[in-house]
């Protein structure tokens, strides 16, 4: 138990109290939250738990059992310090701007658990981000989405991630059962009933990314150029989210063929995402499948950010019986792939899946059932809280 686990590492937990955060699998709308469109992530049942309780010894101090490893800083010195690229830079880059917004931290104690495995696309990072938050405000009010908001100011500013919202939105809004259609621009959200006879399956490559690449950075950098260019044509351009496909063909010729390609992922999959929410609604399960299959293809030829795995494993995929589509998700460059299959098929997938992926790379792939799960909380029942390492299937 969690409890158990925090008694051993700090001595007591007479007032011990657990907040979780989960992570996401993003179903389609991939590169976009960051160019301001649309995405529709679900919030997951793997997540990020930290235990907390107040010391009266000045200092924060946090132990992570994945990493096993303790850190622990003067609250009095939080504002001051610069990244350690580590872990622990979600954690103090959260704190910080709990700081600015005139939430002072007070000295604590930390253990923090998670299932979600780290870089495999899940957004690790953002449900420990969440997590922390909650943990270091104690009860404290504070709107949702500020939090939100923080913990993705945490990530860019602290961390050094040049990452939208989305991944720290879900984390925040999740619904049990359904997908958000998260608006990136004016971060409202409209629910989605996803249908009742499908499973969702994610299958983790097993390579960790690092997001933080010039490889990420780049794809920003190439879509501030994409919009430079088109704003040439239609000075109302802002952002890749104000861009018809129409408006792209005329500024393409006098654009380099490779931002080019980059805008056009952007705009045609700020275009899937309406159309798999509206496939969804009408129970079409066959074009959500589509849908799913050509997101990845775009991200694969025109934005350049899958990998020799991710490609493996889709292809493999679509061609099992029972699976209506597949795609990578999160950044790329390794990671997860996310697989819509109809209801009960997914124990022949995973068999078949993980039999094809270790005879071409030799590694056995994680799966994890992806179940549309509650955003971020205190958990009153900890005794529900699972175990330290990530849950595959």
């Amino acid at each position: 138990m969690i409890a158990d686990s925090f008694q051993h590492q700090f001595g007591s937990n007479q007032n011990m109290r657990v907040f979780r955060a989960p992570g996401r699998v993003n179903l389609i709308g991939e590169h976009t939250d960051y160019n301001l469109g649309f995405v529709l992530p679900i919030a997951l049942d793997l997540a990020c738990f930290v235990a907390a309780d107040d010391s009266e010894d000045g200092y924060l101090r946090v132990y992570s059992e994945e990493k096993r490893q303790l850190r622990s800083w003067p609250v009095a010195d939080l504002a001051q310090l610069a990244p350690a690229r580590d872990w622990t830079d979600y954690v103090i880059g959260v704190a910080q701007e709990l700081i600015r917004m005139g939430y002072p931290i007070q000295p604590k104690r930390l253990l923090v658990r998670s299932s979600v495995p780290e870089g495999s696309g899940l957004s690790s990072s953002a449900a420990l981000e969440v997590s922390a938050a909650l943990a270091l405000l104690g009860g404290r009010e504070i709107a949702p989405l500020t939090v939100a908001e923080l913990c993705q100011r945490a990530e860019t500013g602290f961390v050094g991630l040049p990452c939208g919202i989305m991944d720290q939105y879900i984390s925040v809004f999740g619904r049990k059962n359904a997908a958000l259609k998260i608006d990136c621009r004016s971060l409202k959200n409209e629910v989605v009933d996803l249908p009742e006879n499908i499973d969702i399956i994610a299958v983790n490559t097993m390579i960790k990314h690092e997001l933080s690449n010039s490889s990420y950075r780049e794809r920003t950098q190439e879509c501030a150029a994409a919009v430079d260019a088109i704003r040439r044509l239609d000075p109302a351009v802002s952002s890749l989210r104000d861009v018809t496909v129409a408006l792209l063909n005329l500024a393409t010729p006098s654009t380099p063929q490779l931002i080019a390609r980059r805008a056009r992922h952007v705009i045609t999959e700020n275009e899937r995402v309406g159309l798999f929410v509206t496939a969804s609604h009408h129970q079409d399960l066959e074009r959500m499948g589509q849908l799913m299959v050509a997101s990845h293809v775009s991200l694969q030829h025109d934005y350049q950010v899958s990998s020799l795995e991710l490609d493996f494993l889709v292809d493999t995929a679509v061609d099992i019986d029972g699976v209506l589509g597949a795609r990578m998700t999160g950044g790329g460059f390794g990671g997860c792939t996310v697989n819509l299959l109809r209801r009960g098929a997914g124990e022949r997938f995973r068999r078949e899946i993980s039999k094809a992926y270790e005879a071409r790379f030799g590694l056995i792939p994680q799966t994890f059932d992806c179940l549309p799960s509650q955003g971020a909380g205190e958990v009153k029942n900890v005794e529900s809280i699972p175990s330290g390492a990530a849950l595959p299937s």
